[in-house]
């Protein structure tokens, strides 16, 4: 991070500075920020953040007392041990006004990023394409909330060359916010699904939210869009940007053809472009993964790079941890370790890997969450759908798993079981799997599933 005085903090974020000595501290800098005081040293800026169960003001003694250079307050107080205080209405707000402050020092490209299911991928792998020419920085995991975006932009240097950054929301005005701090100059929506519908109403209701995202950029800016998601398809001739569309039916801008299978770590399509085509070889499984592949070549065409260096960026990405890992165990069970979320749309394209896998397939699928009213007949078509697709063993796990299983037993699918808890399941369901089983695991975040990953991965 670039250093910042405390002047230039006091100025972006209204903030009334309480110092021993007011001119010294105004020439203090700092040249980190960090809501966890346990990362707080002589040259950090420390954010107490109020959450459910914590308040971030009861570090504030101990930050001092370690001398931590500034500390953000919403508390007026006397600073101790030569730290300065930043007083403001709302810490989390004042680090929102500060990154934007931080970002505006940067005159580098920007992507903006969003959508219902596989924005980390598509994050993930503009920024690979990015990164084949420009020193990138881009949003680590899913830091896509008013915590982590500004976080992630704090982590820019002065030898940062681009930015691609994840926004994620489930409310409205949630976008909105990020991206007057982001302001990039290309946004990114790869679909709109049903995750978050319990907040947002309807889909119409995603869409309006996930449309936040160009609510500050300019008409010689780029909206980048999945044209065979019927519900951006709507939006043809009425965004003021530039639009260029990627997907598969829609063959308009950038498509892809000739899609197909590479065993079970590797997707191979023909991707056309305006200035040609190319073939690739997506480094992960699923037909989903070529939209995500094609969102980042229209970026990359958008950016000036060539084919070839599009092509490098695609083949040498490298997925974040737990979006469908391929583990192949010693003890013979082969684990698809997507378990850092689900939807229904995101669960049904996890199944559709899973049903050409070679032996025995089974679906260790769990609670999918904020689907509100809608909860119970979505868990119930996505068990129908693992029937449809010939799974041959589901189990599932949590709240709604009586309903996926319904749904199962429902469209025909005879070896179906459910279990309130996982706990339940390594207790009286291990025995369902066997040697040469191909395992698909996947549920909301809530479910913390990668404890299962840990115990099969200690089962002999």
């Amino acid at each position: 991070m670039k250093k910042l005085t405390i002047q230039e903090i006091a100025n972006a974020t209204h903030a009334r500075i309480l110092a021993a000595n007011l001119e010294e501290a105004q020439q203090k800098t700092i040249c980190h920020v960090t809501q966890d005081s346990r990362q707080a040293g002589e040259e950090s800026l420390f954010v107490p953040l109020k959450g459910k169960n914590s308040d971030g003001h009861d570090y504030l003694k101990s930050c001092m007392e370690k001398g931590v250079a500034a500390c953000f307050t919403e508390r007026e107080m006397t600073p101790e041990n030569g730290c300065v205080l930043l007083l403001v209405e709302n810490a989390r707000a004042a680090m929102l006004q500060l990154a934007k402050y931080y970002r505006s020092l940067f005159d580098i490209p920007v992507v903006g990023i969003t959508g219902s299911v596989g924005k980390t991928t598509t994050k993930d792998m503009i920024a690979s394409v990015l990164s084949q020419k420009y020193n990138t920085l881009w949003t680590l995991g899913n830091f896509n909330n008013d915590l982590g975006v500004p976080l992630t932009l704090f982590r820019l240097e002065e030898s940062h060359e681009a930015a691609v950054i994840e926004m994620g929301m489930n409310h409205f005005g949630e976008i909105h916010r990020l991206v007057d701090v982001v302001r990039p100059q290309i946004g990114v929506i790869s679909n709109v699904g049903v995750a978050h519908i319990e907040h947002l109403g309807s889909r119409e209701g995603i869409l309006k939210a996930k449309c936040e995202l160009f609510d500050f950029m300019d008409e010689k800016d780029v909206a980048v869009l999945n044209g065979d998601n019927d519900m951006l398809a709507t939006l043809d001739g009425k965004l003021s940007q530039k639009v260029r569309w990627f997907g598969v039916e829609n063959k308009r801008d950038v498509y892809a053809d000739n899609i197909e299978a590479v065993g079970l770590e590797h997707t191979r399509c023909t991707i056309h472009t305006p200035v040609g085509s190319m073939d690739v070889v997506i480094p992960m499984p699923g037909a989903h993964m070529v939209l995500n592949a094609l969102s980042a070549v229209t970026v990359g065409l958008e950016m000036g790079f060539t084919l070839d260096e599009i092509k490098g960026g695609i083949e040498n990405f490298v997925p974040t941890k737990d979006r469908m890992t391929i583990m192949r165990l010693e003890n013979g069970l082969t684990l698809l370790n997507d378990v850092y979320n689900s939807n229904p749309v995101s669960a049904k394209a996890s199944l559709d890997i899973l049903k050409d896998v070679e032996g025995r397939s089974v679906a260790f699928l769990g609670f999918m969450g904020e689907l509100g009213e809608f909860a119970p007949q979505m868990h119930r078509e996505v068990g129908a759908y693992a029937a449809e697709k010939g799974i041959d063993l589901l189990i599932c796990i949590g709240n709604h798993s009586d309903q996926m299983a319904a749904g199962a037993k429902d469209a025909g699918m005879q070896e179906v079981y459910r279990f309130d808890t996982q706990e339940e399941f390594w207790e009286k369901g291990m025995d369902l799997l066997k040697k040469g089983d191909t395992i698909l695991l996947k549920a909301s975040r809530s479910m913390g599933f990668e404890k299962t990953v840990e115990k099969l991965q200690g089962v002999k």
